[in-house]
């Protein structure tokens, strides 16, 4: 049993994949299956240490992005992606994988021509409401379809797509409350405002925040991950404006929150500020009512981040606040609104759990072991 996962080379193509490796794994030992033989392919690694405890091994495989607009990196990567599918063609003859599984991203690419090169079955998941162009393209000949948007299914064939929502690794699946306090350094009985920027942060967000923190240290503690890069030039600053605060103590600026600091800070948050990445799906099997700050169109001219959080926020469990509208002012009043009523803040939390689809990664490695059995028979 052999599969192969390829996708982006980023935290919202990577995890999933984990997620779904994870399934694999469960579903194997629970039917007493043939151990199976996991491969990632991408352009790099991006966490091998967790692609070793996964028992997933790393591939290198070579990819350029495909821009919709004129850049002389075009060139530079078209000859990065020949030279991938290249590869890939290779690795694939020798792999030969009984099924292939893209998370899409250009860096899927080469692996996804190779295997349909090679009439290997492919299966893709697409986590955005609007699809990227790769799987568009491989959605056309792929034997299933995975959406994390409902919305997203009228772009692909309907006798392959379904709606699974999006594979959540298990670890982030379940916050943990007891100890928060004493792990984070908290203070009981007051609510806590949870603000992530993404792994590098979010100057806008984090400036904003700033401005705010005087009037928001009154009512909140703040837990902030400010991206490595960002971490002693905001807490600085935050120093500076937090001076002679008598409540300085509750903020709680944070470089970079791993596994169990982001579990321990979800468990203890009363309200999340995010950016609409694949952290709305976390946030969603949190059960936490959200304030999300998309990426500006200058930043995603596609604009599915916008899309993704404004499709999120119609279901209730989220408001949305567009970066070119944000100010510290409209920051605290709409924290103020979900924190200080309780029915709204109620409705939002039974909202965010319904959007959540906690068996999505075991759907897909259900479908992905089905596959490879049915090549053995």
């Amino acid at each position: 049993m052999k599969i192969l996962f390829t996708g982006g080379g980023t935290g919202g193509h990577f995890y999933p994949i984990i997620a779904v490796a994870e399934a694999v794994h469960d579903i194997v030992r629970e039917q007493k299956l043939i151990a199976p033989e996991l491969y990632y392919a991408a352009p790099n690694s991006y966490d091998l240490d967790m692609l070793t405890a996964n028992e997933i091994k790393f591939v290198p495989v070579a990819a350029g992005k495909m821009r919709a607009y004129f850049s002389l990196l075009n060139i530079t990567d078209t000859i990065k992606t020949a030279w991938g599918i290249i590869r890939s063609i290779t690795h694939i003859f020798f792999l030969y994988p009984d099924v292939v599984f893209g998370k899409g991203g250009y860096a899927s690419f080469p692996t996804l021509l190779a295997a349909r090169i090679f009439r290997i079955p492919v299966v893709i998941h697409e986590s955005d409401s609007i699809p990227g162009r790769v799987n568009l393209w491989a959605g056309k000949f792929a034997v299933k379809v995975a959406v994390s948007f409902a919305e997203a299914a009228i772009y692909f064939p309907p006798n392959t797509v379904a709606h699974t929502g999006n594979p959540t690794r298990k670890s982030m699946m379940h916050t943990l409350t007891e100890g928060s306090l004493e792990y984070l350094h908290l203070e009981p009985n007051v609510p806590v405002i949870l603000v992530m920027g993404g792994s590098q942060g979010a100057t806008s967000i984090n400036d904003t925040l700033i401005s705010a923190l005087p009037k928001l240290v009154e009512n909140y503690q703040i837990i902030h991950q400010t991206g490595r890069a960002n971490l002693t030039e905001v807490a600085g600053r935050a120093g500076i404006i937090l001076d002679d605060n008598p409540l300085s103590s509750r903020y709680h600026p944070m470089g970079y929150l791993d596994d169990l600091t982001l579990r321990m800070a979800a468990g203890a948050a009363t309200l999340v500020i995010s950016r609409a990445g694949s952290t709305i799906f976390e946030i969603a099997a949190w059960g936490k009512p959200s304030i999300l700050i998309p990426l500006p169109p200058e930043v995603d001219p596609t604009g599915h981040a916008t899309k993704n959080a404004f499709v999120y926020a119609s279901t209730g469990a989220a408001t949305v606040i567009e970066q070119n509208n944000l100010s510290s002012h409209m920051l605290i009043s709409e924290i103020k609104r979900i924190a200080g009523n309780q029915v709204l803040y109620e409705k939002m939390s039974v909202a965010a759990k319904k959007f959540s689809q906690g068996d999505a990664a075991r759907t897909i490695a259900k479908a992905l072991i089905d596959i490879c059995i049915s090549h053995e028979k």
